[in-house]
Order: C-alpha cells, then structure tokens, then sequence
C-alpha cells in the first residue's frame, strides 16, 4: 500500500511544481493555443494560454511510477513489470501524437494541426502495437497482459474474439477513448478533473485485483490479471499527475493540456481496462466522455441528413455554455456527473465480486 501513496504522491508533487515552470518557458516560447472562431465569444479571451501541459501530465506520471519502485526493491516479484510499461508505452505514444498535433497548431497559428488521416494513422501504429504486444508476455501462470475475449468486470468467454479480432477492436476502443477525453477537453480542468476521478476508481479495482488475485489468493471470486500491483501504481501515479496539473489547469486556467495529454490520458484509460479485464465497465466510469463524443456523432449525423443541428454546438459542453450557463457551472455539473458515474461504476465492481462470493 505504501507504493500506491508513494506513487500518488510523487505524480501529484511533480506535477505540481512543474506545471508553473512550464507555464513560464511555454510562454516564452510563444506556445499558445489557437481558439475555433466559431466556439462560444467567451473563449476568445483564452488566447494564446500556453498549451502542451500534457506533457507534464505525461512526465509525472512516468516519473511518479518509477520512483514508486524504488519502494519494492528487494520484494520478490515486485519489480518493474511488463503490463506497467506497456501502459506507459501507450500513453506515452499517443502523448506524442497529441504533442505533434500541438506543435503545429502552434507553428501554424490555427486551431487544427495534424489532419484527421495523420492522427488516426499515428493512433493506428500506437494502439495496434500495443494490442499486440499485450497479447504477450505471459507470466508464470501463463496470464498475458490482455486477453482474447471482450470483458466486463472479467472476461465474457462467449464473447472470445481470438487474436486479430482482439488487435481489431483494441485499436477501436484505444482510439475511440483517447478522442473521446480530446473531445471533452474543451473547458478549463474539465477533463483533468474527470480523467483524475476515472483513474481514481481504477486504482480502488485495481488494488482490489491485486489482494483478490488467482495467483497469489485463489478464493471464490478471484482475478485472473497480470500484474494488477503494477497497474495500481500507473492508475495512482496517473491520479496524482492529473490533480497536480488540475491545480493550475482550473478555471482560468493558466495553461492547457492541449491534445498532448488529453490523447494520452484516454489512451491509458483504454490500457488500464484492457488489462484489468473491465473494457465495457470503462464505458460507465468514463460515461460522460462517451456522452460527449455521441453529442458529435449525434450533431454531425443530424446534420448532414437534414441539414439542422440537434444542440447549439458540439461537443455537449459548449451546449450548454450557448444555452446560457456559466462556464464553472458547466464544468462542476460535469463533474459531479463523472462522480457519479464512477460511484456506480464502482458499485458494478463490487456487486459481481459479492455475486460469486455469496456474500
């Protein structure tokens, strides 16, 4: 338990202390963010708000899991493991798809950056790396990072989908997930604050796995996960960079996580319950950036077959702002929707544990 806190702790510390020096050498460097011309007026006195504070988000909490480790040397089977660097690979991969889309909004003066061709295809070769590699690595049990099968709160056997069909629809949940927290990140500290409160939930399940796994603990209702210690330390090192970046990220933001960290945090959510077998149980922790991303697909299919939109503006959030709410009032009922998702989230977990124990 003392590594999870350790891990935490150092994320949110380095987050913290480092945001504010990022502010100063990002302004420095004339690395503001570019605003749509037709988002809400309100905005428009948001630019030039320096941007790219993903990659703190991205560097604290790599940071915070490897200090986490200095913790378990000399504990057998506590080292650096397989699962956890595949998860930093994935998050780290799309940071740097994010970061390339940044950059030359930045060099371009304009709001869009990469094309949507060259971030899906930069998405492609991250999440389909990943996809396959998770597939690998089998520890002594012969559990491998991911499965085959579509989970829940564990794996679904009847819904095996074999090797392909998993790299398949990985790529499709990695890339709908990381768009997804793209999509709601549009207000300040809306999507760090939901992003920390959807890692803060993994950690709880992820710890749960860890003293409930098959291989060390085979009781009724046991995980059969690869390394979910491992995975805690990402989750609460993840926890802590978001609440850290959130310090200064809140409204009025004094910087912004750009596409940098945003891609980068739905991608781990993605990573994160791919391994601990929760990929549909993600669905309703991350409830509101689903909600966020079917308002685009919503408005944009509407659209384009009637020629009239369903909400003032898309995504969901700059509904409401058109529709007269503040921009904080936004923000805290958003948030206040993500708390609950997870709580219920959270009680899903829990109750399929209680079913197979009989409790």
């Amino acid at each position: 338990m003392k590594s999870v806190l350790v891990a935490a702790a150092f994320g949110l510390l380095i987050s913290i202390l480092a945001t504010p020096l990022a502010v100063r050498a990002f302004r420095r460097r004339g690395f503001g963010q570019e605003i749509r011309d037709d988002g809400p007026e309100s905005h428009l006195s948001k630019k030039g708000t320096p941007t790219m504070g993903g990659t703190v988000i991205v560097g604290a909490t790599v940071a915070g899991y490897l200090l986490s480790h200095l913790f378990l040397i000399g504990q057998p089977g506590r080292g650096v493991t397989a699962t956890g660097l595949l998860l930093l690979f994935l998050m780290v991969g799309l940071g740097t798809v994010g970061f390339l889309d940044d950059y030359l909004k930045i060099r371009h003066r304009r709001s869009l950056g990469l094309n949507k061709t060259a971030k899906l295809v930069g998405q492609l070769v991250v999440g389909l790396t990943f996809a396959v590699l998770a597939l690998n690595f089998p520890d002594e049990a012969g559990v491998t990072p991911a499965s085959e099968s579509v989970s829940y709160v564990r794996d679904i056997e009847p819904l095996f989908v074999g090797s392909i069909g998993f790299v398949v629809l990985a790529y499709l949940f990695i890339a709908g997930f990381s768009n997804a927290v793209n999509l709601t990140d549009g207000l300040d500290g809306l999507a760090a604050g939901c992003s920390a409160m959807v890692f803060g939930a993994y950690v709880v399940m992820s710890f749960w796995q860890f003293t409930h796994d098959c291989a060390t603990a085979a009781v009724d209702g046991c995980y059969q996960v690869r390394d979910p210690l491992d995975v805690t330390l990402v989750a609460a090192a993840a926890l802590g960079a978001c609440l850290g970046f959130l310090w200064w990220n809140t409204s009025p933001a004094r910087i912004f996580m750009g596409d940098t960290g945003s891609l980068a945090l739905g991608g781990l959510m993605s990573g994160i319950a791919i391994v601990t077998r929760t990929e549909l149980l993600l669905v309703v922790l991350g409830g509101l950036f689903v909600a966020v991303t079917l308002s685009v697909v919503i408005q944009v299919a509407f659209f384009r077959a009637t020629r009239r939109r369903v909400f003032r503006m898309a995504p969901l959030h700059h509904h409401f702002e058109l529709a007269g709410w503040a921009e904080n009032t936004v923000i805290v009922r958003f948030w206040l929707v993500t708390g609950m998702a997870v709580a219920f989230g959270l009680g899903l977990f829990y109750a399929d544990w209680l079913s197979l124990t009989g409790l």
